[in-house]
């Protein structure tokens, strides 16, 4: 299974996008590590036909062969089965699948079964604000294998705000609204199973030391990797995500360590209990270096 660090900077880019073929080959942004093409929220009902086949034109033409990370993020299952009857479709690495619960996943899953394409199902309906209903979920995937196909969770922070009648402020994080709880939750459901989960888009373009408090907030709630929606803020995000050269050189001495508790700059270190944040920061650092 692909590394969820290398998703990066997600850059969700609608699919109407004049420049898309410029996009999906990596020339228009070369420092993108991956991109979301959209056809759901991002696209007006009446542009959708357009949408459809401005990717189908991109995906006939797009390389084979990419260091970016391409993927589709389809607006239901009827949409997700006619992208993969297009010509070029094989290029893409996978889909995201919006609005996903116990309800809707099989009707997604079942379309990919076979492939080797991979998923980012995205937790935004009301069973995110219910903590069983997401381990229902999560025994369900587990259940039927389908956490294989499974590259990450994503969090659809602007759906959840939405459902409870509520726009992110421009002055505060995420994590200062009841979605900080709630991301909280689906963290401690889904990550002891092994499922990485990436973090909400920030919206306001113009606020970037807020941007910055929060991905410091995504990392402190073990999220990988943060979708943006504009490319301006990629250099924001991924700078979050480098590894102080201090905490990378603990990582490694827990890792290596015959002792099982230690001291390191000014913190214990105990291999029982850090060994698995020190497994990620090597991971994490291997990317983003």
């Amino acid at each position: 299974m692909l590394n969820a660090h290398r998703l990066g900077a997600s850059l969700y880019v609608p699919a109407n996008h004049r420049a898309l073929l410029d996009i999906a080959n990596g020339h228009r942004w070369p420092e993108l590590r991956s991109v979301i093409f959209c056809t759901e929220d991002a696209i007006a009902p009446a542009a959708l036909e357009h949408a459809l086949r401005n990717l189908g034109d991109c995906l006939g033409q797009m390389s084979a062969a990419s260091r970016l990370l391409r993927f589709v993020r389809v607006r239901n299952p009827d949409i997700l089965e006619r992208i993969l009857s297009l010509p070029g479709v094989e290029k893409l690495d996978g889909f995201v699948f919006p609005k996903v619960d116990r309800s809707t996943v099989d009707s997604y899953m079942g379309l990919v079964q076979g492939t080797t394409y991979l998923t980012m199902p995205t937790l935004e309906t009301k069973d995110a604000f219910d903590v069983r209903k997401m381990a229902a979920f999560r025994d369900h995937l587990l259940e039927h294998g389908l956490e294989k196909r499974i590259l990450a969770l994503r969090i659809g922070g602007n759906d959840l705000l939405s459902i409870l009648g509520i726009r992110r402020p421009r002055d505060m994080t995420i994590y200062r609204t009841p979605i900080g709880h709630t991301i909280a939750q689906i963290v401690t459901v889904f990550k002891p199973y092994g499922f990485e989960l990436t973090a909400p888009v920030f919206e306001h373009i113009d606020c970037p030391e807020i941007l910055q408090a929060e991905v410091k907030e995504d990392i402190a709630h073990g999220l990988c990797g943060k979708t943006a929606i504009h490319p301006s803020q990629v250099p924001l995000i991924e700078a979050g995500y480098r590894i102080a050269p201090s905490d990378l050189e603990a990582a490694r001495l827990i890792l290596q360590s015959d002792r099982a508790v230690f001291h390191f700059g000014g913190s214990m270190c105990e291999v029982a209990t850090h060994s698995s944040w020190a497994r990620h920061i090597v991971e994490q650092s291997d990317v983003f270096s």
